[in-house]
């Protein structure tokens, strides 16, 4: 099968395209023949300077395609199953960037019928991060549905960068109220095609006035993006109880915050990280999400809110790079024909 490899960290002249033997699936593993793969910064960060782990990694975590073989004890997926698939390569060497992956058969999703394999590998990471944001805060809800956040306003900090996407969409059909921010007016225009009922721009030294506007008793729960930009932002707009979800560290390596208004507004600052959140938030996010789609809840591409960018197998590298470099949108890897 045709593969994509690395052996050692760095630039994305690293990965190369090789030829490798097809994996037989283990006892609890599913092998899943790769119809397209999503690539997210985590990926490139992996690839250029983290701990290889393995004499060989094949890279990206997400993915989607069909069901190709169950390993011994694997009763839920059949061959044949369309499926989406995340973490694929976490503590494993085994990414979707490979005409046939083999993973855990718990990071692996059955596809609601309809659903393309566009969207399905725009899942993953975005989506699974965009539902933890959405379901820390103090006062619940820990699982999302229609009208689990109805009553509250969201800020949607990036909303046209595919977390910001996803966490617009979520919140929208979980019922919220969602404000998003972005750069400039082509990106507007994507957060309000996600479904984003207020949007607006940065910079602007009156962005906390325009927020405030919107929601006078302030936000209920900020998704944030770029905290070490934004933190004096979010406390200055978010509400009592409320909730400051970060998970990137755009613009900035570190963050200050006012510490009497943090506190006399009783603010959870929430990290997050999928690699760490463990196992019972992961599969609450694969559920609710898989509802979602069910609803069509989750639609891709420039209508929707998320333009596409296709690459082929064989320009991984290029597909990485587009990504570092802050393409709009999300970046796939056509890996085989459905």
């Amino acid at each position: 099968m045709k593969a994509i490899v690395y052996s050692n960290t760095g630039a994305s002249s690293v990965l190369a395209l090789a030829d490798r033997e097809v994996s037989v699936p283990g006892p609890g593993e599913v092998r899943v023949r790769i119809v397209a793969s999503g690539v997210n910064p985590t990926d490139w960060k992996a690839r250029a300077a983290g701990d290889l782990g393995f004499p060989e990694v094949v890279p990206n975590q997400d993915g989607a395609g069909l069901v190709d073989a169950v390993g011994e004890g694997v009763t839920a997926l059949t061959a044949g199953d369309r499926v989406w698939v995340y973490l694929a390569a976490h503590g494993r060497p085994t990414g979707t960037a490979q005409e046939f992956a083999v993973l855990p058969a718990d990071r692996v999703v059955p596809l609601p019928e309809g659903v393309s394999f566009e969207v399905a590998a725009s899942l993953g990471v975005p989506a699974m991060t965009a539902h933890r944001a959405l379901t820390v805060h103090e006062n619940g809800p820990s699982r999302l549905a229609p009208e689990a956040l109805t009553g509250r306003v969201v800020l949607v900090q990036g909303g046209a960068g595919a977390v910001g996407h996803a966490a617009i969409q979520l919140a929208v059909w979980a019922g919220a109220t969602v404000i998003a921010t972005v750069s400039s007016e082509p990106k507007a225009g994507l957060a309000r095609a996600a479904g984003a009922h207020h949007v607006v721009r940065y910079p602007d030294d009156s962005l906390a006035d325009q927020i405030r506007a919107i929601a006078p008793d302030g936000v209920d729960q900020v998704v944030e993006v770029a905290p070490g930009q934004n933190a004096e932002l979010d406390v200055e707009v978010i509400a009592n109880h409320g909730s400051i979800a970060y998970y990137a560290n755009n613009n900035g390596d570190s963050f200050t915050a006012e510490i009497v208004p943090s506190f006399a507004k009783n603010v959870r600052w929430q990290g997050l990280l999928l690699y760490t959140v463990g196992a019972e938030a992961l599969h609450a996010a694969a559920e609710d999400i898989t509802v979602a789609l069910r609803a069509g809840a989750l639609p891709v591409g420039e209508s929707a809110g998320l333009p596409i960018t296709w690459f082929a197998l064989e320009d991984t590298a290029a597909a990485h790079d587009a990504v570092e470099n802050g393409v709009t949108g999300k970046v796939l890897i056509r890996v085989s024909e459905a």
